[in-house]
Formats: structure tokens, C-alpha cells, sequence
């Protein structure tokens, strides 16, 4: 079962080997203004789903950028689960104590933001995602500026600027998360507009 299926029974009841080559980063360094799709046929609810997700290894930045959101979504169920999902992703990095309670602040009373960065999520229909569940991750011409780091970009439904997640190249040619901006504030969904 999904982590979507699984938030949706709770609503019911009350979401490459080696080394860096100089090549690629130049490729990357002259990509700019891409958009990829980064497409999921379920959004997991364990950390062995998650580790599985073809996504998982982590050979793009792109991808890596997506599983950021799909750690995130498993917070408002399992808030230790989306620590070791993010642990995961920051490789060799983990989380700090900061970060966790950075991360805990931002969830409070707004479980709906990780979900609104999957296309078809808006106010209007609570953030809810339309399947497959697809994130949509772009760069532009300064993501790549600095050696073995990218800047990629991810809009969300309910705010007018997408949302940047910054991601570094280590030696075995995996892109692991450095840092997210992807929990400000966002408009409420319109279940909770106390005017509509």
C-alpha cells in the first residue's frame, strides 16, 4: 500500500558508478531551462519501498530532487521514517539536530505542502495528486555554476515561485541532497479557507 493510499484512508477516518565525468558535468553545465518528469507509480510508506524506487539511485539530479518531496510527504505519518528517507538521501551528510527541528517547525498545522509539489496538486482540490503521481524538476542556466553541485527547481501549486533544492555530485557519481527550500508557506487548501 501507498503512502497515498494510506493518507487517503486517514482523511476517510477525521502522501552511475564511479566518479564524476568532466563530460557529463560539462553536459550539465550547459543543460539549462530543462524540465523532467520524474514519474512514480506509488508513493511508498516504507523505507524499503522507498530504497527501491528506481529513482533511489540517485544517477541524476533530477531524480534526487523528486525523492526529496516523497521523503518529505512520509512526515505528517511517520516523521522517523522521513528522517532516515532524507538520511538516505544526504548520504554521508545526515541530518542534524537543526535540521530535524527545522523540519518539525515547518510541519506544524501544514501537513499539505510536500504534496503540493506533485503536479495537479492545488488549493482547489486540497492537494491532492493526480496519478501517477509526477514531480516536475527543472534548471536553468546558473544550476550548474559551481563544480559537483546543481540547483534545480520545483514548482508547487500553491505558491507563484518554485522552490529550489540544491544537490552535490560525491565520488561515486551519486547526486545526494545538500539542502532543500521546499517548506515555506504555500496558500491554504480551500478546506481550510475559513471565506470560501
Amino acid at each position: 500500500m501507498g503512502l497515498f493510499d494510506v493518507l487517503k484512508k486517514k482523511a476517510a477516518a477525521a502522501v552511475n558508478n564511479g566518479t564524476a565525468a568532466t563530460g557529463i558535468r560539462s553536459a550539465l553545465q550547459n543543460a539549462g531551462n530543462k524540465s523532467v518528469d520524474v514519474v512514480f507509480a506509488e508513493v511508498p510508506s516504507t523505507y524499503e519501498g522507498f530504497t527501491a524506487l528506481p529513482q533511489a539511485a540517485m544517477s541524476t539530479p533530477f531524480d534526487t530532487a523528486a525523492m526529496t518531496v516523497v521523503a518529505l510527504c512520509a512526515w505528517p505519518l511517520d516523521a522517523e521514517l522521513s528522517i532516515r528517507m532524507l538520511n538516505y538521501l544526504r548520504g554521508p551528510r545526515p541530518l542534524s539536530n537543526m535540521d530535524i527541528s527545522f523540519i518539525r517547525d515547518r510541519f506544524y498545522d501544514k501537513d499539505y505542502v510536500p504534496r503540493s509539489y506533485f503536479n495537479g496538486s492545488v488549493p482547489g482540490n486540497d492537494y491532492t495528486p493526480q496519478e501517477p503521481y509526477t514531480i516536475t524538476v527543472s534548471d536553468n542556466p546558473y544550476s550548474y555554476q559551481n563544480e559537483s553541485y546543481a540547483t534545480l527547481y520545483i514548482r508547487s501549486g500553491g505558491a507563484d515561485n518554485p522552490r529550489q533544492v540544491q544537490l552535490r555530485q560525491a565520488k561515486d557519481g551519486k547526486w545526494y541532497l545538500w539542502d532543500q527550500f521546499l517548506l515555506p508557506d504555500i496558500r491554504k487548501p480551500e478546506s481550510e479557507n475559513p471565506w470560501a
